[in-house]
């Protein structure tokens, strides 16, 4: 419909004059009015669109009106035709029931009473207008609402699809990254085991040429100070293999530590004999320790050999000789990404020649060294850095070339009061005994290993016999042989290890003590701690064996409640 029939007037007064007089009146007022002689045509001239409707109420009398009121009730919702109706004077009853059926009928409608006035009757048309076009006005505005509704949802509909689009192809980028970075990874590891494994055979064959060419020439050399250097360069290829050895472990975080809470300042200051005789005369240790230092949960072994190991460092930094300060802060609440809560930053300071940002950014990798070929295995900073990151901790760098170099480490604090004892590196060695010191169960799978255990046994004053797995030493203390104590190798075959034989022997045997030993216990060092089992790592000495054995003897308790038996 066009926007001139909506502002139309509809004029329905079929008797007399009032029709066409009306019309001329409206025409007057510049409205455009339309006279209709029925109500059907009215109703028609109303679907063509219409601004208000001027009724004389006679023109209603006996007509079907039910047409209007469907019209009516059909109109939309910003809908509400305003219609006009003249009305006469009478007053029945009848009439005045009829009147208000009409007036519930048409719903938005004014009264006008005969006789009217022309101004009267154009005024309450004029307004009926007005009112209609704020109608018009309304549904313009739903219109565009609507429109813009549908825009948006077009909008919305296309944006989503492409969101969807690119949310695949992000899927798509994320499987290739993710493909890519596993592909770079397994290279790296690759890489990094080649690394590793070169700079072990390296390192090991060298150790290796040592011993097995001084073994070749040991019976070759008659003279006893030849022959004397020859074994104290086997010695000291052993002694750094099985520190190479730990460093691996170290690295690695497989080594098995025993944190517990550790005055700082007590544990490294009683290093200062150690370090003195590990540096040159003119490298200088200062400690530099707070009173109020917390103490740190960590093994304390492990903290001394860190510190050992960064101060050598530190020397062979300063060519020239210099300072080593070696300090510890309170960090409280600290919260950095990598670690959160109360720590101690312990310090290793030099004056060196310092590291390059190139270098600094390889130090932590395994086998990497500046130093000459021989001086040094690579796994130094790589054990630091495994040391501080099992003990829930870290490690961090601050050097520049010339102006020496800061190692941090990030130790958790203790709130637990630290033992008065310190377990300090042992600067001397216990010597063995040769007196009869009783019986040995050895439980040993390895003949050379075996072989020479039982000779440093025999050398402590032992009489061994040897079982070659868990199963021949539950048959050998079932026949009622007298043994003192059992020592046996944790990895073992035939199914039982040395954790689960030593189990075994407490339910058999509870009077006798039991020794383990191995070169990586990992897999049992929990099992082995909580049935209270000491372990001793595989290399040992001669005097470490001697301690171990005596320490597992006189701290044996044998179960008073379990039945001792000689036979199983």
């Amino acid at each position: 419909m066009s926007a001139d029939q909506d502002n139309r007037v509809l004029i329905f007064a079929p008797i007399g004059r009032d029709g066409p007089a009306s019309a001329e009146l409206f025409r007057g007022a510049s409205l455009e009015a339309v006279n209709c002689r029925s109500l059907p045509e009215l109703v028609a001239e109303m679907k063509g669109g219409v601004g208000a409707v001027f009724l004389a109420e006679e023109g209603l009398f006996g007509n079907d009106t039910a047409p209007l009121a469907q019209w009516i009730a059909n109109q939309p919702p910003w809908s509400d035709l305003p219609f006009v109706v003249l009305t006469s004077h009478r007053e029945q009853p009848a009439v005045v029931a009829w009147r208000r059926s009409i007036v519930e009928l048409l719903r938005n409608v004014s009264l006008l009473e005969r006789p009217v006035q022309p101004i009267t009757l154009t005024s309450a048309v004029q307004s009926a207008m007005r009112a209609r076009r704020r109608q018009y006005e309304i549904r313009a505005l739903l219109q565009a609402r609507e429109q813009t509704a549908q825009e948006l949802e077009k909008l919305v509909v296309e944006r989503t699809r492409e969101l969807k689009e690119a949310n695949e192809q992000l899927r798509l980028e994320m499987s290739e990254r993710a493909r890519v970075e596993e592909t770079l990874r397994q290279a790296q590891k690759i890489e990094a085991i080649g690394q590793l494994t070169g700079g072990v055979a390296h390192d090991f064959n060298n150790l290796l040429m040592v011993i097995s060419g001084g073994l070749d020439m040991l019976d070759r050399q008659t003279d006893p100070n030849r022959r004397r250097r020859l074994m104290d360069g086997m010695i000291q290829a052993a002694q750094r293999g099985a520190s190479l050895t730990k460093q691996l472990l170290a690295f690695s975080r497989r080594q098995t530590l025993r944190p517990q809470p550790v005055d700082v300042a007590a544990q490294i200051g009683g290093m200062r004999e150690l370090l003195d005789r590990s540096l040159r005369g003119d490298v200088h240790v200062e400690f530099d320790f707070p009173d109020s230092l917390w103490p740190v949960e960590v093994d304390p072994g492990e903290l001394e050999l860190v510190i050992l190991n960064l101060a050598v460092n530190a020397r062979d930094a300063m060519p020239s000789g210099g300072t080593i300060v070696v300090r510890g802060e309170n960090l409280p609440d600290i919260n950095d990404g990598q670690i959160a809560g109360d720590y101690v930053r312990l310090s290793v300071i030099d004056t060196g020649v310092g590291m390059s940002p190139e270098i600094l950014t390889r130090v932590f990798e395994p086998f990497f060294t500046t130093k000459d070929v021989g001086k040094g295995s690579g796994l130094g900073l790589a054990q630091v850095h495994g040391f501080a990151t099992q003990s829930r901790g870290t490690v961090r760098i601050q050097s520049e070339v010339d102006r020496g170099t800061s190692i941090e480490l990030y130790l958790p604090r203790s709130f637990d009061l630290p033992s008065s004892e310190r377990h300090l590196i042992d600067l001397t060695r216990v010597r063995p005994k040769r007196s009869n010191q009783g019986q040995v169960l050895l439980v040993e799978d390895d003949d050379e290993v075996a072989a020479l255990v039982s000779e440093m046994l025999g050398q402590l004053g032992f009489e061994v016999t040897r079982a070659a797995s868990a199963a021949a030493a539950l048959g050998a203390l079932a026949d009622g042989r007298s043994v003192d104590i059992v020592f046996s190798d944790i990895m073992m075959p035939g199914g039982m290890n040395g954790v689960e034989l030593a189990r075994e022997i407490r339910k058999r045997r509870s009077d006798i003590p039991v020794l383990l030993t191995s070169g990586y216990s990992e897999a049992s060092a929990h099992d082995a701690d909580a049935a209270g089992i000491q372990i001793l790592a595989k290399p040992y000495h001669i005097e470490e064996l001697a301690a171990a054995l005596s320490a597992a003897r006189s701290g044996f308790r044998p179960d008073a409640g379990s039945k001792r038996s000689s036979s199983c």
